[in-house]
């Protein structure tokens, strides 16, 4: 029993991540799927895109900005050490777009909205108004889930671009008044050696990373306990989840655009 006990431990909670993986995926396929069904609610369609996408842009831009500042710092401070200063225009650019501002606007719109809409569902299913739409023959899915991801897959991308040239802009801030460069070279080096492909897969990111945050809030929420525990709990685990599968889709995302 000694020697098979850390077996058991180990065999129920793969079983139970396993179950949860296939939960999730569920999840998602039925909101894909739910998409395509009408009726469209239009009116929860613009009041998620208001609240994903607008009202997070103060906390995206203010991270993006003081990111690019940092990174411009130690970008010099490390290509110091090289004598390759004049890197850091092309550098902060390339970092911003492509890695930084996809990675920090989601974790940071992950915070922000996949808290919010796991609160707010989980409250609507402890005060049973998830039941009274399904009374009213209101598909929950497609009423309250459909509208926050289509909203937020569509937003995020918009708030990356966003944040990037609020990235980039904080990297030229300090490299101007702090480092001394040059402000034309700045630019000219920023322009010269940023590419397309660098914004786009930002936002390719910035999509994917969208529909995980308000995936996961909406699947923590209709799952949530009762009481106010149980909100707090599906409150925890939306904003976890989501940031866990921001980090390991980025990972995956950059490894199919970069490394292909």
């Amino acid at each position: 029993m000694i020697l098979t006990a850390p077996l058991e431990f180990i065999g129920r909670n793969t079983l139970s991540f396993l179950a949860a993986i296939g939960r999730v995926t569920l999840f998602a396929i039925e909101t894909l799927r739910q998409l395509f069904l009408p009726p469209f609610y239009l009116r929860e369609f613009a009041l998620s895109l208001l609240q994903i996408g607008w009202l997070s842009l103060p906390v995206v831009g203010l991270t993006a900005f003081f990111t690019g500042g940092a990174l411009a710092l130690q970008i010099y401070s490390g290509g110091a050490r090289f004598n390759a200063e004049a890197v850091v225009p092309s550098i902060v650019a390339i970092g911003m777009t492509r890695e930084l501002g996809p990675v920090l606007g989601g974790l940071m719109v992950a915070a922000r909205v996949a808290s919010s809409i796991a609160a707010e569902i989980g409250t609507m299913k402890v005060t049973e108004q998830i039941d009274a739409l399904v009374t009213l023959s209101t598909n929950p899915m497609r009423y309250l889930t459909v509208p926050r991801v289509l909203a937020a897959t569509l937003a995020v991308p918009v708030l990356v671009a966003v944040g990037d040239a609020i990235g980039i802009m904080g990297g030229y801030f300090v490299g101007i008044n702090r480092l001394d460069f040059n402000a034309a070279a700045y630019l000219k080096n920023t322009v010269d050696f940023l590419e397309f492909w660098d914004i786009s897969s930002g936002m390719v990111k910035g999509a994917v990373f969208g529909f995980i945050v308000a995936l996961m809030g909406c699947y923590y929420g209709m799952r949530s306990g009762r009481g106010a525990q149980g909100v707090g709990r599906a409150t925890k685990s939306a904003v976890v989840a989501s940031s866990v599968l921001i980090l390991a889709s980025n990972y995956v995302l950059t490894e199919v655009f970069f490394n292909a």
